[in-house]
């Protein structure tokens, strides 16, 4: 599943964590898209992607993470959004989606996330 987005899918406790790097976009939305789709197949009850090595995200990227965000709120999980950069986080509050996405500082924040969807 390693590709050049996806650097490494590990599991702690009932949370997927999916650590990623490079730029996510229109040439690797479709390997990145295709590792997070195979991911929501499983169901974690958490899904984590962190974006701290993510220099850059186009509309691609956004795309993939908004799909993901529904599919992992039909099955009841939580989708959290870890450590963006502030060029990448800025993709987000632009676009306003930074109101539906948990976006946390670390993996412990968003670890520690309580109820609320996705």
């Amino acid at each position: 599943m390693m590709d050049a987005v996806v650097k490494e899918v590990r599991k702690k406790d009932q949370a997927v964590i999916v650590e990623t790097q490079g730029e996510i976009d229109l040439r690797h939305s479709p390997q990145f898209h295709k590792a997070l789709v195979k991911l929501c197949e499983e169901r974690p009850p958490i899904l984590v992607i962190h974006l701290g090595k993510v220099a850059y995200m186009d509309s691609s990227g956004v795309g993939t993470l908004v799909e993901v965000f529904r599919r992992v709120k039909d099955y009841g999980g939580r989708l959290v959004l870890v450590a963006p950069s502030e060029r990448v986080r800025s993709v987000f509050e632009i676009t306003r989606l930074d109101q539906f996405f948990t976006i946390k500082d670390s993996e412990a924040e968003a670890l520690a996330v309580e109820g609320g969807g996705a």
